[in-house]
């Protein structure tokens, strides 16, 4: 996702994993249908879509909130940035304006996929240096114990129907 842009050209864009969405995220962390974008005047607003691993602006989960130029806006483990090309223009009185929402012209410097899961290579290294503690015993490997007890039992039963059948194919014989 790094350097990845998206034009904000209508008033609603619809974010999520999967293709029907105006700008898919490709990432098992984003919801199939994750958030919307609406640009409504000046703002852009953001609309959590009931997402499984939340919506964030600046790391505040949101349901309904303004995203501004420069903030941050994290989708499960994808972070984005609003950004524009206009910058705020001094008016009359000497006050500072908010900048009019522009579509993104230039790539995003500050977007940054997050990384997820674990390769081959850092399996076989050992555990990450994140503090995950593998060794304790609710990762032990269980035991076989009651496979092994069904198995027997199950032979024994096997063996004394076997016996059994033989019995009385024996009596029938015999009479």
């Amino acid at each position: 996702m790094t350097g990845r842009t998206h034009e904000l050209e209508v008033d609603k864009t619809t974010v999520g994993r999967v293709e029907d969405n105006m700008f898919q995220v490709a990432e098992p962390s984003v919801s199939s249908h994750h958030c919307e974008i609406l640009k409504e005047g000046n703002k852009v607003i953001i609309k959590d879509l009931n997402s499984t691993n939340g919506t964030f602006i600046n790391g505040e989960k949101i349901t309904e909130s303004e995203l501004k130029p420069g903030q941050m806006l994290r989708l499960g483990q994808v972070e984005i940035q609003l950004q524009t090309d206009v910058m705020p223009a001094e008016s009359d009185t000497g006050m500072v304006s908010a900048p009019p929402v522009e579509p993104i012209k230039k790539p995003l410097s500050q977007t940054v996929a997050m990384p997820r899961g674990v390769s081959l290579n850092e399996l076989e290294q050992g555990p990450r240096a994140s503090g995950f503690d593998t060794t304790s015993k609710a990762f032990a490997k269980k035991s076989n114990k009651a496979n092994k007890w069904f198995l027997i039992i199950g032979i024994i039963v096997l063996f004394v129907i076997g016996i059994m059948l033989l019995v009385m194919i024996g009596q029938i014989e015999s009479h």
